[in-house]
């Protein structure tokens, strides 16, 4: 079938519908829900068999429901309506949630139901929760419901009963430091991350935005008060503990532009008193009862290095961190070492936010980018243990390149991945050329970089990206992880893949130096960086500012499908035109 996807952005669950629609054989294209926007003649110039909404922030136009089938995505089980419905479930602590696929009509979340599948609400952030469980819960329901669809026979089913929410404001997110409980103040920090965040009207005489949110086991002080950093997150105490903080962002100025979201001592910046830096511990297991954002823990002949930054997003200090982390993990007598292996995203490459924070964002994407490039290379270069990339979630551009790098990429069944830069305006790095190329080929790297479209972690495996896919619950991921990578590590013939990776280094270096892949990306991204007209700064600071597009990008307001011998690709015809003018 043709698909149309209409979402207000092409967000992860958009993104995961797209490319897992494609690798059942469907045609599928998005149009945005802009402001201003003729959705109506766009979906009569695209003539879609099913319009469905993944991720809709606004009603439908009555000119398209009533002339197509379209089915809304609904983060709640059957019933709930409202457009806070995420955010309450977890605001009010339910254990037990559920994603439902309902027919657009005249009343908001109130048509008939295509599909529903229920799922668990474990402790974790909003965005964690909606990449994971909702998203799988999602698919289920999305799949079901096409596949009904497409029989012509499934008769929908009318919602006998509803309950609308209203929209969860500010004033019921507010944070009472002097009463709330570490619990309370988590769960209002989950349900606003990573949109809206929870305002703080008067944090150290600013108005900010928090996000994030971690138990702290051992500080105490005096409610509300700030306690320490830890790697640019803030402690503060809670009536009953302390909770750790990683980003912030400052309140928009009236008329003026979004602020980025930063690490929160780099908000804070010189308002910001003095507070003991309070490092966690070195070496800290999957269950560790203290934060932070890397870890390293051994099972048996393996090694596992997690990290886990906002949003993916690894700044130059992040990269250093890390990289001094990965250099500690190869003094450790193991024969596997793992990276990742968490819930949520892998990585999404340099971080933009702090880069358009900086007082010369030129001078901090070359930084950042040279902190990714030295990284990329000591895994590249490591050839006396085998090195695993482990995705729990997503992973994008200069991200999914860093993955690559490794021996073996193992993808939990719903990760999507993005390797392609060109909708930043950027050539790439983090050895693309040498080590995309190397997985599928030059012809399909030219292509998956061209194309800028989402793959599947099944299509990933298909095409080489991945050497296995998990297929498992998010929160199973870093049991799963550990189990294969023990396995690994004590396999017979794991000792001959090591002993053989010298050799095709030295086959590789031979053949052209990684220091030449580096020079020539370098070269372009330098280019780019430090001209103040290239599309990179505009775009990068729309990314940052969340500004929508003028129009569907025309990458995707094509039909994309997956063709023969899985190579992803526009399908025939390529004739489903958006409008040619409002």
């Amino acid at each position: 079938m043709y698909v149309l996807l209409i979402a207000s952005a092409f967000n992860s669950l958009t993104q995961r519908v797209h490319a897992e629609l494609r690798d059942r054989g469907h045609r599928v294209a998005v149009e945005l829900a802009l402001p201003g926007a003729c959705l109506a003649d766009a979906v009569r110039g695209h003539r879609p068999d099913l319009v469905l909404a993944p991720m809709l922030r606004t009603a439908l136009p009555e000119e398209v429901w009533a002339a197509h089938t379209c089915l809304i995505v609904h983060p709640g089980p059957v019933g709930d309506r409202g457009p806070s419905s995420l955010d309450r479930a977890i605001q009010d602590g339910e254990s037990r949630w559920g994603v439902t696929v309902l027919q657009a009509n005249a009343e908001m979340d109130a048509g008939d139901v295509w599909a529903s599948a229920p799922c668990p609400v474990p402790p974790v952030g909003k965005s964690d929760l909606y990449r994971g469980e909702i998203a799988d819960a999602a698919l289920e329901a999305v799949l079901l419901a096409v596949e009904r669809f497409a029989s012509g026979t499934y008769t929908p089913q009318p919602q006998a009963e509803g309950r609308a929410r209203p929209l969860l404001r500010q004033e019921e997110r507010r944070i009472d430091w002097e009463n709330d409980t570490t619990e309370d103040v988590l769960r209002a920090l989950r349900a606003a991350d990573s949109q809206p965040g929870v305002r703080d009207d008067d944090l150290l005489g600013g108005e900010w935005f928090l996000y994030g949110g971690h138990r702290e086991e051992q500080l105490r002080g005096r409610p509300g008060e700030l306690l320490a950093t830890r790697t640019g997150a803030l402690c503060r105490a809670t009536a009953d503990g302390a909770v750790w903080i990683p980003e912030l962002r400052a309140r928009r100025r009236p008329g003026g532009p979004a602020a980025p979201k930063l690490p929160a001592a780099l908000a804070l910046a010189d308002r910001l008193p003095p507070l003991p830096e309070r490092p966690a511990p070195p070496h800290s297991g999957p269950h560790r009862r203290t934060w932070s954002d890397i870890g390293y823990h051994e099972e048996g002949q393996a090694g596992f290095l997690a990290f886990s930054f906002p949003g993916g997003a690894m700044s130059t200090a992040h990269c250093r961190r890390l990289l001094d982390a990965y250099r500690d993990a190869l003094t450790r007598p193991t024969t596997v070492l793992v990276l990742g292996g968490g819930r949520d995203f892998f990585s999404n490459g340099i971080h933009l936010g702090v880069i358009e924070a900086a007082a010369d964002p030129a001078e901090e994407s070359w930084a950042n980018i040279n902190a990714m490039n030295d990284l990329v290379e000591a895994v590249l270069t490591t050839t006396d243990r085998l090195v695993v990339s482990a995705l729990g979630g997503n992973a994008a551009a200069g991200g999914a390149m860093f993955a690559l790098a490794a021996d073996e990429v193992w993808c939990r069944s719903g990760v999507v991945l993005n390797p392609h830069y060109r909708l930043m305006g950027l050539h790439g790095s983090e050895y693309w050329t040498y080590t995309l190329p190397r997985r599928v080929g030059p012809v399909l790297a030219e292509r998956l970089t061209a194309e800028a479209l989402p793959l599947s972690a099944a299509a990933a495996q298909e095409l080489g990206l991945a050497d296995r896919t998990v297929p498992c619950a998010p929160g199973d991921f870093t049991g799963e992880t550990e189990r294969l990578a023990v396995r690994l590590a004590a396999l017979p013939a794991t000792a001959s893949r090591i002993a053989g990776k010298k050799a095709a280094r030295e086959r590789d270096e031979a053949v052209r130096p990684l220091a030449a892949h580096r020079e020539a990306e370098l070269a372009l991204m330098r280019q780019t960086f430090f001209d103040p007209d290239a599309p990179y700064h505009a775009l990068r600071r729309a990314f940052v500012r969340k500004e929508r597009p003028a129009a569907t990008p025309a990458h995707l307001g094509r039909a994309a499908a997956v063709r023969p011998r899985g190579v992803t690709g526009l399908a025939a015809p390529d004739a489903a035109r958006g409008p040619d003018c409002c």
